[in-house]
């Protein structure tokens, strides 16, 4: 990584740690609605990146949501496992382009970007709000907080990635 790409992962790794834990932690729509705008670091994280770098940095990334929100480690937990399988969900969602190491998300076509943050968010999703119910009997309750703040968080992440993606145009 050039000191470019480390300075501005790190820029991005506190503004979407302060982001998530000042304003965003206090957004809670209807009770299942919780939008997690901070694992886009492990989305944007580039391609071509350690991958145990990322491994090491989502956990630090999910520590600290955790410890500003009273969590015990579900954060860290289903940040850990999208930064895990990530290069997997990358070959399944952009083949060779993910083999060849050519992907550009903000130059991808829409439907496989989608398909990328969507696989990330709901996996992340399901993980977090299995673990904070941890009881089968309240399984359809996490099920529909996994539905209603995936599709918000999708939303929210890819409206964000949008608008960076201009930004440095």
């Amino acid at each position: 990584m050039q000191n470019s790409e480390i300075f501005q992962n790190s820029i991005r790794f506190i503004g979407l740690a302060l982001l998530q834990v000042l304003v965003l932690n206090h957004i809670n729509f209807l009770g299942y609605v919780n939008p997690y705008l901070y694992i886009t670091f492990v989305l944007l994280f580039p391609f071509t990146g350690n991958r145990t770098l990322l491994i090491f940095l989502g956990f630090l990334l999910g520590l600290t949501i955790d410890m500003f929100s009273d969590t015990g480690g579900i954060h860290a937990a289903a940040t850990v496992l999208i930064a895990y399988i990530r290069p997997a969900l990358l070959k399944f969602t952009f083949g060779l382009s993910y083999e060849y190491n050519v992907i550009k998300l903000n130059q991808a076509p829409i439907k496989e970007r989608l398909l990328y943050i969507s696989g990330m968010v709901l996996i992340h999703h399901l993980v977090l709000f299995l673990l904070e119910t941890f009881n089968i009997s309240h399984i359809l309750l996490a099920l529909k907080s996994t539905l209603f703040s995936s599709i918000f968080s999708i939303l929210l992440i890819f409206c964000s990635i949008i608008l960076w993606g201009r930004k440095r145009s």
